[in-house]
């Protein structure tokens, strides 16, 4: 046995009668799409239903599956907490879930907090659920800050469990779509709102799930999106599998995209492995890339190459351009893998000889230092993506409107507290937004006061 379906649905509490009081008459074809899903969902009696939530305990390196035998959960925090649940885990699905986990070096699995309160992430689709079915154990499963790739890989982990325990299951992916729809939303309007739900329901629409791979993580952010990575999961749980799938509705009337899908499995299909093809093009993408790196990035790559595999630091190369050998500067080194940060480390003034040799000390705290980070392992080097950045000597400046997010890196020091943010990083669009970024980066409050300096960067990419 294997996932029967999958369904992608919002959690708005307000849906809830009893917390919307009438007020969830607004999204009347959300309540009548969510109820026909849950007709859906009795007619399978599945044993068992996945739900993943970006509401349950998240980590931005493991997938949470929460612990224990059983858990409850009202919407007391609602002021409706006469609707409560108290529900079953299928402890035997999460072994094999967590097994899995373990064999493949996966970073997912029972650990860390332990609370035993359902999630309104959790709740809301239960509240459904329960109107016409109950005889089911759960997972509840949160989301991390791990790349697109890896929820993907994780539904695939999640739907080979099913398989290898012969469970009836239904996967119910939570998550609302964009917060930015409407100047009367919570969050506002952003552009990249009606976008991004366009753009999900539509890809939702075909089951067109190596698209959702695509999605940039500064676009989903503009966005306000809250269940992406719920719905990447899904995709992988239906990985190599031809897909029926049916759009019941989609609403933005609160400012906030209601979306519900359904997904059925109905053969296999070799032509819908669509992490293997993502990736297969990620690699090739990264060694064209590679292949034209320029002096700078080919040093800090090669750097990081030796010093991961061999513990080696290299020489300064012949090759080294005269720049690098004979002029001192501060250099940053960033590493992404998959789109995500995955190490920066640099110096804003020089502290070694010559630029080559900063390079190389930076390339090499980047990769095994950055507190933030794990090391670098041997078999993620070819996943990498290096930039360097070359900075100009910093000048102080009187205030912020000496600054240009483009163009200007700043410094914001107070006392010996400085927290520092390089030009043009996707995501910070605003000289407000990058100050205060610096400023918490420094451990420096906004009621303190604080010096201001710039610097200019040749990046390297």
């Amino acid at each position: 046995m294997s996932v029967i379906a999958a369904y992608m649905v919002p959690h708005p509490p307000m849906i809830v009668p009893q917390v919307g009081r009438g007020s969830e008459k607004q999204i009347l074809k959300t309540i009548q799409a969510y109820e026909t899903v849950a007709a859906e969902i009795a007619e399978i009696r599945p044993e068992t239903i996945i739900v993943t939530s970006p509401h349950v305990v998240m980590y931005a390196d493991y997938f949470h599956i929460s612990p224990g035998k059983q858990a409850t959960g009202d919407f007391g925090r609602f002021r409706a907490p006469e609707v409560s649940f108290r529900v079953r885990y299928d402890t035997e699905l999460v072994k094999a879930v967590c097994g899995l986990a373990k064999e493949k070096d996966f970073p997912a699995g029972e650990l860390g907090e332990r609370d035993r309160q359902l999630d309104h992430g959790t709740m809301v689709p239960l509240y459904f659920v329960e109107q016409q079915y109950q005889d089911y154990q759960l997972i509840r499963i949160g989301l991390s800050g791990l790349s697109l790739a890896k929820h993907y890989e994780f539904g695939m982990i999640l739907r080979q469990a099913v398989e290898q325990t012969g469970r009836r299951t239904v996967l119910i992916a939570s998550g609302d779509l964009s917060h930015k729809l409407q100047t009367y939303g919570p969050y506002g309007f952003a552009p990249e709102g009606p976008e991004y739900d366009r753009r999900i329901m539509d890809t939702a629409g075909r089951a067109a799930f190596g698209e959702m791979l695509e999605f940039k993580e500064s676009f989903c952010d503009k966005a306000a999106e809250c269940g992406h990575r719920s719905f990447v999961i899904l995709a992988g749980a239906m990985d190599g599998m031809s897909v029926e799938t049916k759009v019941y509705s989609h609403e933005d009337i609160t400012g906030v995209g209601y979306g519900i899908c359904s997904f059925r499995p109905t053969g296999k299909d070799e032509e819908r492995r669509f992490l293997d093809r993502y990736r297969a093009a990620q690699e090739e993408k990264l060694r064209q890339k590679r292949s034209g790196d320029d002096p700078f990035v080919r040093l800090a790559r090669e750097t990081v190459e030796s010093y991961v595999t061999e513990r080696k630091l290299p020489n300064v190369p012949d090759w080294a351009t005269a720049e690098m050998k004979q002029e001192r500067a501060g250099v940053f080194v960033s590493i992404h893998k998959e789109g995500k940060l995955r190490g920066c480390i640099g110096t804003f003034l020089p502290t070694k000889g010559n630029i080559a040799l900063e390079i190389i000390s930076n390339a090499v705290s980047a990769s095994t230092r950055d507190p933030r980070f794990d090391p670098v392992r041997p078999e993620e080097l070819k996943w990498l993506e290096i930039n360097v950045d070359v900075l100009s000597a910093p000048e102080q400046i009187s205030g912020r409107d000496e600054l240009d997010v483009r163009k200007y890196g700043v410094i914001v020091s107070c006392g010996s507290r400085r927290g520092l943010l390089l030009p043009d990083l996707d995501g910070v669009d605003t000289v407000d937004e990058q100050v205060e970024i610096a400023m918490k980066k420094g451990g420096i409050r906004e009621n303190e006061p604080y010096t201001l300096e710039r610097f200019e960067v040749v990046r390297h990419t």
